[in-house]
C-alpha cells in the first residue's frame, strides 16, 4: 500500500506542506489530475494533489462503504452512493426545479439564474466523477475540429484530429478501451496501421440485437434533404473485458481491476450489473482513483484530501502563480477548518470545469479575455420510451453496449445540432424511475399481487426501450458561472451561479430527435409510451415538437482553448495565456464537445499537456 497524505490533523502538517515547493501542485484528482500526477511522479517530479473532497481508501471496504450508502439511499441519483458534504458540496438534480425568469433558484449548489436549469452533476470525491460516469469513450469525429470552417457555427479547435490521434492511442490504453477498430471507423475517424483497442469490444446486448434487426439499413431523409441509412454499432468503452492479444505489437493487456483485493479476478471483466451510474459494484468500470494509485506507487506524489483551494496568489510583476491557498476541515457537517498554502514551480487547476472557474474568479483572475466562466457548455439529452413487440431481454448487461452514430455528421450541421442515439438496456430508468415506478403502478393502480404482478412486471420491464438522444451544444459567451459574495456555503467559498440556456441551433437539433424517434419507433413496431409533463424543469416546445431537456454531466467549456489571448482563455496545450506557469486542464478547455462523450477527449488532452509542463520545468 503507497504512503499518502490526506486529512491534516495538526497544524505541523500544514507547516510541512507549507515550506516544500512542490514540482508541480494539482488543483482536483478526477482523470485530468490523476493522468498529470501519474505521468509527471513516474518521470521522478514532486506532485502535491489538493482533493476537496474525503479520500477514499484504497480497500474493498473503503469502496463497499459507497456501496452501502447507494444501497442505503432512497434516491437513485447520480451521488446517491457519495455522502453529503456540505464543505465541498456536489450539484444534485434532486435540487433542480423549474425556474423562474429573474429569480434566483437558490435550493441547490448551484445558484440558477438561466432560461433553463443546468441538471448535470459531478462528484467531489477522490476520483472525481469518473466514479459515477458511464465510461463511454468516443473519438471525436475530424470535422468537429472544424466547425467554424465548415459550418460557420462554433470555434474551430487549435489544431485537428491528426494532431490529437496519438494521443488518443495512450489515453485509450490509460482508461482500458473495450472496442472494435472496424466497428469506429466512420465519418474519417482514422487510425494507425495495424491499431488495436486494448480489450475486445464489450459484447453486444440482446436489446440492441432485437433494434438492429429492424434499424440496420432503415433509410432516413435528414432536414437538409440529405439521405442517411442508420446502423446499430457498438459503443466503445472504459470497461474491462476480454483483452486483446493483438494489443501493443502482441504484447497484450492487463485489465486493472478492483483496487485493495486479493481477488485478483475481481473487476477484471464486467459483469453485467446495469448499475455503471453511479456505482460500479466490482470496479469493471475505469474510475481515476485505478491512476492515482500508479501515481502514488512512484513515491513521488502526496495527496491531501478534505483540502479545498480557495484562491490563487499571483506574482503582480511576473504573473506567475506563486502560491494556492486551501480550507481543510476534519468534519463534513461542520463549518470549521485550518487554513494552509502550497507551492510550486508549475500549477495545474483539474478541477470540474465549474470549480476550475469558480476558483479563478474567487482569485480575481478573469484572464485578458474577459473568458472565464464563459461558454459553458453540456450536452441536453432527449428521452424516448417504448415497449418492444416482443421480450427482449432489457436489464441485461452494462446500461449502453450499443447506439446509431449517422446524425452525428453531416452538411445539416451548418442548421441544426447534430446528436448520437444511445440504446440503454436498464430500461425506462432514467426516463421513469422504472423499474420502481413500474411496481408502484401494477399494485398501486392495476391491484396486482402473486403470479399476477410477477407476470405483468416481466412482461413490462422485459420488454421496455429507451432511446437517449445526446444533442450538440456550441460555446455561447452568454452561457456562463460567475460569483457573488451573497451566494456561498458554510465555510465561506462561493458557489456557482449558474447562467444557462439552450440555442435554437440545439433545440432544432433535439426536435429533430423526438420525430426521428417517432420513425424508429414505427420501424420497429414499438408501443410509444413518451410523456413529456409540461410542469417539469426542462419541458419545451420546438418546432412543434414536445420534449424535455436532461443534462448530460458533461460540463465543458468554461476556461476556453484557442489560438489567441484575445477570445480563449488557454492555449493548444491548456496553459494560461496570462499566468505562463499556471495550465487549467479538463473538459472545460474545450472549444466544441460535438456529439461525443468528453472524457476521452480531455484525457487524451492532459497528455498533450503534460508534454508541455515537462518542457516548461526544465526551463523554470
Amino acid at each position: 500500500m503507497p504512503k499518502y497524505s490526506h486529512v491534516c490533523r495538526c497544524q505541523s502538517d500544514h507547516a510541512r506542506f507549507a515550506e516544500k515547493i512542490y514540482d508541480v501542485v494539482i488543483v482536483g484528482s478526477g482523470v485530468s489530475g490523476a493522468i498529470i500526477a501519474k505521468e509527471l511522479s513516474s518521470q521522478g517530479k514532486s506532485v502535491l494533489i489538493l482533493e476537496a473532497g474525503p479520500e477514499n481508501i484504497y480497500t474493498m471496504n473503503g469502496y463497499n462503504k459507497y456501496i452501502e450508502t447507494f444501497y442505503g439511499n432512497i434516491n437513485k441519483d447520480n451521488n446517491a452512493p457519495y455522502p453529503f458534504n456540505a464543505n465541498a458540496q456536489s450539484p444534485s438534480s434532486l435540487d433542480v426545479d423549474k425556474l423562474t425568469p429573474g429569480v434566483p433558484d437558490t435550493k441547490g449548489y448551484f445558484v440558477q439564474l438561466g432560461t433553463l436549469p443546468l441538471e448535470s452533476t459531478y462528484t467531489r470525491v477522490l476520483g472525481g466523477t469518473t466514479l459515477h460516469w458511464q465510461a463511454t469513450c468516443l473519438r471525436m469525429l475530424p470535422e468537429d475540429f472544424k466547425m467554424q470552417t465548415l459550418f460557420g457555427q462554433g470555434r474551430d479547435w487549435p489544431y485537428d484530429y491528426e494532431t490529437l490521434n496519438p494521443y488518443y492511442n495512450i489515453a485509450e490504453r490509460e482508461l482500458g478501451v473495450a472496442a472494435d477498430v472496424d466497428d469506429q471507423r466512420y465519418f474519417d475517424i482514422t487510425f494507425d496501421p495495424n491499431y488495436v483497442f486494448p480489450m475486445e469490444r464489450i459484447p453486444v446486448s440482446y436489446l440492441d440485437k432485437m433494434v438492429a434487426k429492424h434499424v440496420d439499413g432503415m433509410t432516413i431523409t435528414l432536414e437538409s434533404g440529405e439521405a442517411r441509412s442508420l446502423l446499430v454499432r457498438s459503443i466503445p468503452q472504459a470497461r474491462n473485458g476480454v483483452p486483446n492479444p493483438n494489443y501493443d505489437g502482441g504484447k497484450g493487456y492487463v485489465p486493472v481491476g478492483a483496487l485493495g483485493t486479493n481477488q485478483e479476478e475481481m473487476g477484471e471483466r464486467c459483469q453485467g450489473n446495469g448499475n455503471c451510474v453511479p456505482i460500479c459494484p466490482v470496479q469493471a468500470k475505469y474510475d481515476a482513483r485505478k491512476t492515482l494509485y500508479k501515481a502514488l506507487q512512484t513515491g513521488n506524489t502526496e495527496i491531501i484530501s478534505q483540502a479545498v483551494a480557495h484562491k490563487i496568489d499571483i506574482d503582480p510583476d511576473s504573473q506567475r502563480v506563486t502560491r494556492i491557498h486551501y480550507k481543510s476541515y476534519q468534519d463534513p457537517a461542520l463549518p470549521e477548518y485550518t487554513e494552509g498554502t502550497v507551492q510550486g514551480r508549475v500549477f495545474v487547476l483539474a478541477a470540474n470545469p465549474i470549480e476550475n472557474a469558480k476558483l479563478m474568479l474567487a482569485s480575481g483572475l478573469n484572464s485578458s479575455s474577459d473568458m472565464v466562466g464563459r461558454n459553458l457548455m453540456d450536452h441536453p439529452y432527449i428521452h424516448a420510451w417504448g415497449l418492444m413487440p416482443e421480450i427482449s431481454g432489457t436489464m441485461r448487461g452494462p446500461q449502453g453496449t450499443s447506439g446509431i452514430e449517422e446524425i452525428r455528421s453531416g452538411q445539416f450541421r451548418s442548421q441544426h445540432a447534430g446528436f448520437r442515439i444511445d440504446i440503454h438496456n436498464e430500461g425506462w430508468g432514467w426516463a421513469t424511475g422504472s423499474p420502481t415506478t413500474d411496481l408502484l403502478d401494477l399494485v398501486d393502480n392495476q391491484q396486482q399481487y402473486g403470479t399476477d404482478l410477477r407476470n405483468g412486471l416481466v412482461n413490462n420491464v422485459s420488454r421496455q426501450l429507451l432511446l437517449a438522444f445526446m444533442v450538440e451544444q456550441l460555446p455561447d459567451p452568454n452561457n456562463r458561472i460567475t460569483i457573488d459574495p451573497s451566494y456561498t456555503d458554510q465555510i465561506g467559498n462561493y458557489r456557482p451561479v449558474i447562467t444557462y440556456s439552450l440555442s435554437d441551433y440545439s433545440l432544432a437539433g433535439m426536435a429533430y430527435g423526438r420525430k426521428l424517434s417517432k420513425e424508429i419507433f414505427a420501424q420497429i413496431g414499438v408501443e410509444d409510451h413518451t410523456y413529456y409533463d409540461p410542469s417539469s424543469f426542462g419541458y419545451l416546445i420546438y418546432n412543434g415538437q414536445e420534449m424535455i431537456a436532461r443534462g448530460g454531466n458533461h460540463f465543458s467549456g468554461t476556461h476556453i482553448m484557442g489560438s489567441s489571448s484575445a477570445d480563449s482563455v488557454v492555449d493548444r496545450n491548456q496553459r494560461s495565456w496570462d499566468h505562463d506557469n499556471l495550465y487549467l486542464v479538463g473538459s472545460g478547455s474545450l472549444p466544441s464537445i460535438a456529439t461525443s462523450n468528453t472524457t476521452l477527449t480531455l484525457a487524451a488532452m492532459c497528455y498533450m499537456s503534460i508534454e508541455q509542463i515537462l518542457r516548461d520545468l526544465q526551463t523554470a
